[in-house]
């Protein structure tokens, strides 16, 4: 590793950061205002090179923000990465001070990329977010519902289940709102929804959740959503392609956009119908197709191009 540079590393916490500086001192801050700007003075004066953190189910925001507008440079983890570099390093023990040190190690050794602020982004996944737990508690409603018998428990079901149908479309206005006031969402928004199959949804997961959508090749939006067809051969045995790893939210959304693109995308049913001829399985077709949409839709946003424009 370069012996100029300073790693860091950050174990997140509800109420803690703990942090090491690699061949340098540890410590510990409160993950509130007051802990976050101790944070940036102590990282500003080791003049810290990189600083990496795991994602943690969002207390790590607060963290990653003052970094980043501090200028430093953050790098948002992947837990399970992080993990399986300890056990691939033989660090069996567990506990914040020996995570905070291997994510500094991790930082130092392992590609990542930059974090990045992005408040409308932010603002659009927070409302994303929320839907699609309420959809989920639609579905978890309308599957108890058909278990009750007793009038007063029907009752409640039913109001409970007119609750998550209203509260949808509060938050669903909300988020057309939030892209009707951005400019240049709501020509994203446009441009992505011109797409044969791709709805709202799909339109509002990829705004909030793929912001880098438009700036990245082919291979590399493959591979961010997850549908990047991965090698799996040792010698002269050639074993099945699989996709791993990316973002497990807007690959499922995509999923359900392929499903219908396959019927009403002329580009896709053409795919659909070319791979089954040539006798692929039905879920390769179907990941093929994912990743043909995604990357229609990276093109489009990187060239400012609508569908018709595209396909003309």
């Amino acid at each position: 590793m370069p012996q100029d540079r300073v790693f860091v590393g950050v174990d997140v916490s509800k109420d803690r950061l703990d942090v090491a500086v690699l061949e340098g001192e540890s410590f510990a801050v409160s993950n509130d205002a007051a802990g976050l700007r101790d944070l940036v003075r102590r990282l500003r004066a080791a003049k810290a090179s990189l600083i990496g953190l795991e994602a943690t189910g969002g207390y790590e925001k607060a963290a990653v923000e003052a970094l980043l507008t501090a200028g430093l440079d953050a790098r948002l983890l992947d837990p399970r990465k992080v993990r399986r570099f300890a056990q691939a390093c033989g660090v069996l023990a567990k506990n914040d001070r020996i995570d905070a040190e291997l994510i500094a190690r991790f930082v130092a050794l392992m590609p990542s990329r930059s974090a990045r602020i992005d408040p409308a982004a932010a603002r659009l996944a927070e409302l994303v977010d929320a839907r699609r737990r309420l959809v989920e508690e639609q579905a978890r409603l309308d599957n108890a519902a058909r278990m009750v018998r007793d009038p007063v428990l029907i009752r409640l079901a039913q109001r409970r289940r007119g609750r998550t149908r209203l509260d949808l479309v509060l938050i669903e206005k909300r988020l057309a709102q939030l892209i009707a006031e951005d400019d240049d969402l709501a020509r994203k928004d446009a441009l992505l929804r011109s797409v044969p199959g791709v709805g709202p949804v799909l339109a509002w997961t990829l705004l909030a959740r793929l912001p880098e959508l438009g700036d990245l090749d082919a291979r590399q939006v493959a591979a961010l959503v997850g549908v990047a067809p991965y090698d799996h051969d040792s010698g002269a045995r050639r074993g099945r392609r699989a996709i791993r790893g990316g973002r497990p939210i807007v690959r499922n959304v995509l999923y359900m956009a392929a499903l219908v693109g396959a019927r009403f995308n002329p580009a896709l049913a053409a795919m659909k119908a070319r791979l089954a001829q040539a006798g692929k399985p039905p879920k390769v077709v179907l990941v093929a197709l994912m990743r043909k949409l995604i990357t229609i839709l990276n093109a489009m946003l990187r060239d400012n191009a609508s569908w018709r424009a595209a396909t003309a």
